[in-house]
């Protein structure tokens, strides 16, 4: 089988462990750089150039980048449109990187979140304040990642200088209750094709209270309750995803779903848990590419 990796670089350790997993079954691996693909719109189906060549893939499996996500899911669109398989399809893509979309879906399938507002107007400031409870409350661009754009203010004061700040920006945010006690720590569970092949609980580094890997924090191997494995699954089903990272914060009322991500890491995961996470995607792949071509 022929698989295109959609990523920006082949030494990123997400992409070069997705390539090994498939080599080592014996499939035949291209890593595409999306941003070089060209899309012809011709008929119903299309076609797609790389790098002046026409592309030809039994699969692909997106690891679109947040800054580039519009022409991310458009290459992955026109696959869609061409009848080739992809892991993860457009549309739950752009969900998953819509924060707000995102919690109004989880919301209305009944899968329990953090409090969370949002507000256009500056006027409306204390309003948002007030729905979650008010302070210390954790204040989220709409589209950051990795942690960047989250910022806890402990303060009512606190928490109208930054919103306003951001405000001025043009930023569109989110305004999300505080959980406490989760104590500066979430869960990672790594659902791919409706089950957690791996999950690992994170602790931020002293000072912070973003769990990112990457910003200090560390890893152990999590063991989950039946909720905590049935929410996560819920919330990857919900948003369409076949594969995704999601967050959990360990809350008094039980697991409440932090966040979503439809390209999850894996390098953190699979070096704490010693999961071949990346093996656990191509037998996905393979399992369903078959049953297409049936």
């Amino acid at each position: 089988m022929k698989i295109g990796i959609l990523s920006r670089k082949a030494s990123l350790y997400s992409t070069a462990r997705l390539r090994e997993a498939a080599e080592a079954r014996g499939h035949d691996v291209s890593v595409i750089d999306f941003l070089r693909c060209s899309l012809g719109l011709a008929g119903k189906s299309g076609s797609i150039k790389y790098r002046g060549e026409d592309l030809h893939v039994d699969a692909v499996i997106p690891r679109i980048g947040a800054s580039v996500t519009f022409y991310g899911t458009a290459v992955v669109r026109q696959f869609e449109t061409m009848g080739v398989y992809t892991l993860s399809k457009s549309a739950a893509i752009s969900v998953s990187r819509d924060k707000l979309c995102s919690n109004q879906i989880l919301a209305r399938a009944g899968i329990d979140l953090p409090v969370t507002a949002f507000a256009r107007s500056v006027k409306d400031t204390n309003s948002v304040i007030e729905m979650v409870g008010g302070a210390p409350l954790v204040i989220k661009l709409h589209e950051g990642t990795q942690g960047n754009g989250v910022v806890l203010a402990q303060t009512k004061k606190a928490a109208e200088s930054v919103i306003d700040a951001f405000r001025q920006l043009d930023a569109n945010i989110l305004v999300q209750e505080f959980v406490e006690e989760a104590g500066g720590s979430d869960v990672r569970c790594l659902v791919v094709g409706g089950r957690v092949v791996a999950a690992m609980l994170r602790h931020a580094a002293p000072g912070d209270f973003r769990s990112n890997l990457h910003r200090g924090g560390n890893a152990e191997v999590a063991t989950l309750s039946t909720k905590e494995r049935r929410t996560a699954v819920r919330a990857a089903k919900a948003l369409g995803l076949n594969v995704a990272g999601v967050d959990l914060l360990r809350a008094e009322r039980g697991p409440l779903v932090l966040e979503v991500n439809s390209s999850p890491g894996l390098e953190g995961i699979e070096t704490t848990t010693g999961v071949d996470v990346a093996g656990e995607i191509i037998e996905f792949v393979e399992n369903h590419v078959d049953i297409d071509h049936e």
